[in-house]
């Protein structure tokens, strides 16, 4: 339910609107005067504002006007008296949502403001998703490949819940980055997520870090130390390669999950924490359940929303745009030749997006000239371009029929063969034919055929 604001100067009726609404389940502030309604709003947002027209003072035309200055700006619904649409159409025009006349009807006040209400919560998570999304395109996360496209979608809903992430994939594929876009659009977002590595700290000093001590908890404890579970109090916390957590802080984690309330290092006293954990790692925590090394109930405690975010390797047509997103950096803006371009593609990129952006501010900063060209790229890449490399082939006889051909018939044909051979793999299919993976690409698309 919302958040509203009544505000008229008749106390009577202002309480009749709010029993009404409370009844509903909205939570109501009430206010005699526009000045007063603007001082309530900026202290405690409002979803919603209910405002009549005829108050003492700035009245409410001025408070409809005020209102859309806020930040996020409520829905205002505006009560007039019978016969003055006049002024209610001046309210709209000033931004207001829309009009009840006098004397209200209970039925339409509910329906309307309930609509209001709606409305914001739709513009609020709208702005707040296109924030994420531009955050998301800052660092670093392309949506060319299908794959990418359906993890994009799957963070408005992901951002909007509460419930905790687990997302899988290789070191470098982007997990924090894809951790920093799910905070960035939930309710969480105006505080900052905080992170931790898992595996960078020996086990009592990472208990300390996510936990805090109270003063003598230990040798050295000289003063109370807050920790990150603690410190991240309504906001998220990413919980990075948590599948190196040692088994007894395992344990102890799964209870903070759970209970939500934790205990620092040498205290009694239970904290309740409301904190909203997305964590990462690049192990297969399905194979270290059986091997013994992580806690198949933490897992599944983890794996409310599961996110897999694949290699590189997998889905190469994401590294054009990502080429071109790193050259476009403050710091570097080069551009770059399509042959450079193409053995970018053609490479397995271990390091996957980490190793990418390595490679290219090496070669910014190596290469004199604005245009990368294939000659600056180290030789490991230069060695997996299509244009140093020849396919293995034997000479193939073929005569034309005598009835002629159709030459785009062939290379359809050969270039579906390409791909069952290749299991669809569109890089492969081009190597098998001499093709650069663009060319291919571009054909295939011609040619409405489907590949990886």
């Amino acid at each position: 339910m919302a958040r509203i604001l009544v505000a008229d100067d008749d106390a009577a009726q202002r309480r009749i609107v709010s029993s009404i609404l409370k009844g509903e389940g909205h939570e109501v502030v009430e206010s005699g005067s526009a000045e007063e309604a603007l001082e309530r709003c900026q202290l405690l947002p409002c979803e919603v504002i209910l405002t009549d027209m005829r108050m003492p003072g700035q009245g409410g035309l001025h408070l409809v006007e005020s209102a859309m200055k806020l930040s996020p700006a409520p829905e205002v619904v505006v009560v007039t008296a019978f016969g003055s649409v006049d002024t209610a159409v001046k309210a709209m025009r000033l931004g207001a949502y829309d009009y009840l006349n006098k004397p209200l009807d209970k039925d339409e006040l509910i329906l309307l403001v309930q609509r209001a209400a709606e409305k914001f919560a739709l513009r609020r998570d709208s702005q707040r998703w296109q924030q994420a999304s531009r955050a998301g395109i800052g660092q670093g996360l392309v949506a060319q490949s299908a794959v990418m496209k359906g993890i994009l979608d799957t963070l408005n809903p992901v951002s909007k819940s509460d419930s905790t992430v687990l997302i899988q994939g290789e070191s470098g594929t982007g997990k924090e980055r894809v951790a920093k876009l799910i905070h960035a659009g939930s309710s969480r977002a105006g505080k900052p997520m905080l992170s931790i590595n898992c595996s960078a700290f020996p086990e009592t000093l990472l208990e300390s870090e996510l936990y805090g001590y109270e003063k003598g908890a230990f040798t050295g404890a000289s003063a109370r130390k807050i920790g990150l579970l603690e410190a991240a109090e309504g906001s998220t916390l990413f919980l990075d390669e948590v599948g190196d957590m040692p088994l007894s802080l395992q344990a102890k984690l799964l209870r903070a999950i759970q209970e939500r309330e934790i205990r620092r290092v040498g205290g009694i006293q239970s904290i309740p924490v409301n904190i909203r954990i997305v964590a990462a790692t690049h192990r297969n925590l399905q194979n270290a359940i059986h091997q013994g090394s992580f806690r198949e109930d933490l897992f599944y405690r983890l794996n409310v929303i599961p996110i897999f975010i694949p290699p590189l390797r997998e889905r190469r047509e994401d590294i054009p745009p990502l080429v071109a997103q790193i050259l476009a950096h403050p710091s570097r803006r080069k551009s770059i030749t399509p042959k450079a371009v193409d053995a970018l593609v053609q490479y397995d990129w271990p390091g996957n997006v980490r190793e990418l952006e390595a490679v290219l501010e090496r070669v910014c900063v190596l290469t004199p000239r604005a245009e990368i060209q294939l000659e600056d790229l180290p030789g490991e890449l230069q060695k997996n371009s299509p244009r140093t490399q020849k396919p293995a082939t034997t000479p193939v006889s073929f005569e034309i029929p005598p009835h002629g051909l159709v030459f785009e018939d062939l290379e359809k044909e050969l270039m579906i063969q390409a791909l069952d051979r290749s299991q669809g793999i569109m890089v492969d299919a081009a190597k098998l034919l001499g093709m650069t993976y663009r060319t291919f690409q571009y054909r295939a698309v011609k040619f409405g055929l489907k590949g990886q």
